[in-house]
């Protein structure tokens, strides 16, 4: 058999197959801490299931609309008026199996072979490959040395006219920065001037500390509204990960072409899942606050923890659930075990039972991501043994 070219090119998730690895040895009966997967440790909202057994109840079983149903994208609507201003058709909503199809079918609607598409890196696993996918080119714009904040010089230089669309992630996977209103304004005058859409995966947006509220590109700019394209769901905010939904909103146009590629694709996502999504959205508020609360006492504790390993650099987060460490000084080019960011991510859960994820799976060598997406005691566990895996490796 042969694969096709597309596919045999394209780069596992390092997200998912460092988890597969800690998984396997959890299932030898290791006492594993995995810091790898982006997934909230809480239940979904008590709103959420209800909404699903009256929903299986009522026999709403059937195919639902490809482009989501009309009560689920009036609630994402609502949400959006309520919470950001903003105000959308329910023919300018389509919901998805996920923020990530959504991301992939948008790029399917927006970009031929050859097009560019602006990744600010560090950058989450996917955009890379989903890009690759239609053939596109992922052009990386670097920020691990500006605080993870966009140089808009950088931006502009690595502009070119095959250059369609820019994705932003904020708050960031895999660093926790939160864009600041400045940021955001700044990037959208560049897109308006260069006619370059946006892609705008917000969906850590309710998990945000120091800041209160994570600023949102068209609060910032209004009249970019026919060049954003918002991607949101309920995984990360309500603890739904399972359930699949994601939704975004957009332009018309936009919307319907993500609709039609639904369609020969995956149709409408779960009905089941969707009236779940209608009762988080409506009735999950308190629940979703509650978590955050919880992540933002997390993220102290991990902070104030890996401050404590010598040796050990990171920008203190302000969203999702994630630090992103600089570990080039503890790199041994001549060790194979020490030699890179992947070899360290390995060696690590060989010989401490503690996964992480490599930094160059998010265009980022020597660095690794760390998921505190799990219970204090984990993070405790953890991060001491995190502590000494590096100190033997110091002393060499």
């Amino acid at each position: 058999m042969k694969i096709s070219n597309r596919v045999a090119r394209m780069s596992p998730s390092a997200t998912a197959e460092m988890a597969a690895k800690a998984l396997e040895k959890k299932k030898r009966g290791l006492h594993v801490v995995s810091f790898t997967t982006g997934e909230p440790d809480y239940d979904s909202p008590s709103s959420a299931q209800d909404y699903a057994f009256r929903a299986i109840k009522d026999g709403k079983t059937h195919y639902p609309p490809t482009q989501g149903i009309p009560e689920l994208r009036r609630a994402a609507a609502e949400y959006y008026r309520e919470h950001f201003g903003l105000s959308y058709e329910s023919n300018e909503v389509v919901v998805g199996t996920g923020a990530k199809q959504l991301i992939y079918s948008a790029l399917g609607c927006l970009i031929d072979p050859g097009d560019e598409v602006l990744i600010l890196s560090p950058a989450w696993v996917s955009y890379v490959e989903q890009i690759g996918l239609f053939d596109g080119v992922p052009v990386k714009v670097d920020t691990s040395d500006t605080d993870y904040i966009p140089d808009l010089v950088r931006i502009e230089n690595a502009r070119t006219p095959r250059t369609r669309a820019i994705i932003i992630n904020s708050p960031n996977n895999p660093t926790g920065v939160v864009y600041t209103s400045e940021t955001l304004r700044a990037i959208g005058k560049l897109a308006k001037a260069r006619n370059i859409f946006i892609i705008n995966d917000e969906v850590y947006e309710r998990l945000v500390y120091s800041e209160g509220t994570s600023p949102q590109i068209l609060k910032e700019c209004p009249d970019l509204r026919d060049q954003v394209l918002n991607v949101n769901g309920v995984s990360k905010s309500f603890a739904m990960t399972g359930w699949r939904i994601g939704y975004a909103l957009g332009p018309a146009e936009l919307i319907k072409a993500i609709s039609d590629i639904q369609g020969h694709v995956t149709s409408g996502a779960s009905s089941i899942s969707q009236w779940a999504s209608v009762g988080a959205l409506t009735g999950g508020q308190e629940d979703c606050e509650k978590m955050r609360v919880g992540f933002e006492a997390r993220r102290n504790l991990i902070v104030d923890l890996l401050s404590e390993i010598p040796g050990v650099g990171f920008r203190r987060p302000n969203g999702a659930f994630y630090v992103f460490v600089d570990i080039r000084g503890f790199l041994r080019p001549n060790v194979p075990s020490l030699a890179d960011d992947v070899a360290f991510c390995l060696e690590l859960l060989d010989k401490k039972n503690v996964g992480m994820v490599p930094g160059s799976a998010f265009l980022c060598p020597g660095y690794v991501r760390i998921s505190y997406s799990c219970s204090e005691a984990d993070i405790r566990e953890g991060v001491k043994r995190f502590a000494e895996f590096v100190s033997e490796v110091t002393k060499g």
